[in-house]
């Protein structure tokens, strides 16, 4: 009873105390990340993309002493995820973990309810070009003497892709229009189906990415002619690239990044930012993407708005030169 004798005054320190204390774990929620973060990922478990993202999101989340949860929303070329990303709400704890087609490509395709305003970059992890390879007994042995060959024989060729207007057609399109060649464009539901109908002679050209046909090229039943970078690549040291012959600006990759819906406090982008960045240098995400022939990036986000908005501009002309912009 002798404590409550200070009146008014020790009343009104009783009731900040008590304040204090009931702000203090408020307070901690508050600090970002409080909890765990979903990642979107636009395709099916298992693929290259949602395995890439794993990947980073177990690193990303021992660097800011926080879990990931991945969600898988595969559909309509990846547009139901991206979607989802961007509808998202804005605090830091939804962003996407994507490859560049749903951003780039198959909005000018497909209808889609979003438009590159609607998120904002964070940082791409990765890159690695697409290959055009042939059988062993294709009469071309180089890059140069494919482009001869098809100019030759225009529309006779067929190469595979992963879908009309996904990434494979596009990319390779735009080289083949820069060298004022004709194939023809065979879609298949992906990049098995791709390479199994290239082993079993239905297409003549596999369109895709490295590490499948790698084993292929060791055993020289196939031979890589083009690479889709401004270099060459290790891995098929006679797979011309785009500066041997001679677009070097045509350079289109198979990429994977992060993204956040548009409006996420800027403090928490760069949280973001940094671990990503961080986590793509580390050895163990190094190491795992060269098992896959894939070349680490780890870029800051400005750096990936660049590359994802002179991507959307020059797949939108592409597209529009094909007839399939919607």
């Amino acid at each position: 009873m002798k404590n409550f004798a200070a009146g008014p005054a020790g009343w009104a320190a009783a009731l900040m105390a008590a304040a204090l204390c009931a702000a203090a774990p408020a307070q901690a929620q508050d600090k970002y990340p409080s909890r765990a973060i979903t990642i979107i990922v636009p395709t099916a478990p298992g693929g290259s993309t949602d395995t890439v993202i794993r990947q980073l999101a177990e690193i990303t989340g021992g660097l800011i002493k926080q879990h990931f949860v991945i969600l898988n929303r595969p559909g309509a070329g990846g547009i139901i995820g991206t979607t989802a990303i961007t509808r998202a709400e804005p605090d830091g704890y939804t962003l996407g973990g994507i490859w560049n087609a749903p951003l780039t490509m198959t909005p000018h395709i497909l209808k889609a309810q979003y438009s590159p305003s609607d998120y904002v970059a964070v940082s791409l992890s990765d890159s690695a070009p697409i290959v055009l390879c042939a059988k062993a007994n294709f009469p071309a042995n180089s890059g140069r003497e494919f482009v001869e060959y098809a100019r030759k024989n225009p529309d006779k060729l067929t190469y595979g892709t992963d879908g009309v207007g996904a990434t494979i057609q596009l990319a390779s399109e735009r080289i083949f229009t820069r060298l004022h060649i004709k194939l023809r464009s065979v879609p298949f539901a992906g990049a098995g189906q791709t390479l199994q109908s290239f082993l079993a002679n239905q297409i003549d050209i596999y369109g895709g990415s490295i590490a499948p046909i790698l084993p292929y090229v060791k055993d020289k039943s196939v031979k890589c002619l083009i690479v889709s970078s401004v270099g060459r690549v290790a891995a098929l040291p006679r797979a011309a690239s785009l500066t041997d012959l001679g677009i070097p600006e045509e350079q289109t990759l198979l990429w994977h990044g992060i993204i956040a819906p548009k409006g996420v406090p800027a403090d928490r982008l760069a949280l973001l930012e940094n671990a990503f960045r961080k986590a793509a240098q580390t050895p163990q995400f190094k190491a795992f993407l060269a098992s896959q022939s894939i070349n680490v990036e780890g870029t800051s986000a400005r750096e990936m708005r660049k590359i994802m908005d002179d991507e959307y501009a020059a797949m939108a002309g592409i597209a529009k030169s094909l007839g399939l912009v919607k």
